[in-house]
């Protein structure tokens, strides 16, 4: 399996060959939490794939035919039947291949996850915010919502009386959540769940799993290639390679 760690394709680059008969192929970027969540369901599961990395500050023409939204991540398979949307990968993922399934097979267990997913749902629009932010008075109120927002889940837990979102195991919801929680350090954001001791435990298992620490974001990096992407610089997806 392809781990990702290449140079990203950018405007002007020549599409990649079609995919081989046997693995899937992920376009993603390094630091992109949503497409973070497909690769870490290819993993869980096993599927043999290929990280193409995309440049998303200098974007190929050729990638708005495989998502013509022009994002990450987007799988495609050797018979060029593509899926975009980071959950809709997910979900595609663990229905279509065999093996451990991250989804549970109770109607509303499975309701259960999806409303936990709507829960947390505007997390990754405030976390944009605080990136645009400019000063310290609107940073303040940010991470006051921050704090709002992960009580919720914080009940959650509470209430389920699980480590887990989905239970005594990891399943889809942690996988789906994770990569903003991941980010929270190199965010500076860690003070946010000081009031939640469960969500804290909960990331503590989750940083223990080897799919996720196999994935893990090395914090120096990540505000690295933050400080170059809020310039628009285009090599701020390659940074650090």
């Amino acid at each position: 399996m392809s781990g990702g760690p290449a140079r990203s394709l950018d405007k002007g680059s020549a599409p990649p060959a079609p995919v081989p008969d046997g693995v899937i192929r992920v376009y993603s970027m390094r630091f992109c939490p949503f497409a973070e969540r497909t690769r870490l369901v290819l993993r869980a599961k096993g599927i043999p794939h290929e990280v193409i990395n995309i440049n998303l500050k200098n974007k190929p023409e050729w990638f708005f035919k495989k998502n013509p939204f022009g994002l990450v991540p987007v799988l495609e398979n050797s018979q060029g039947q593509l899926v975009y949307e980071s959950a809709i990968t997910c979900e595609y993922l663990d229905e279509v291949y065999p093996g451990k399934k991250l989804l549970p097979e109770d109607p509303y267990e499975k309701a259960c996850q999806k409303m936990t997913f709507e829960l947390f749902s505007k997390i990754p629009p405030l976390v944009g915010s605080f990136l645009r932010s400019k000063n310290k008075e609107d940073r303040s109120g940010l991470k006051e919502e921050f704090r709002k927002e992960f009580s919720k889940l914080e009940e959650v837990l509470t209430n389920k009386k699980t480590t887990f979102f989905g239970g005594n195991s990891l399943s889809m919801i942690d996988y789906l959540i994770w990569p903003w929680f991941e980010r929270l350090e190199g965010l500076e954001l860690t003070e946010c769940v000081d009031h939640a001791p469960k969500l804290k435990l909960w990331m503590a298992a989750m940083r223990k799993d080897p799919t996720v620490s196999a994935l893990l974001l090395d914090v120096k990096t990540y505000r690295g290639f933050l400080d170059l992407y809020l310039q628009d610089n285009l090599q701020a997806c390659d940074y650090g390679l």
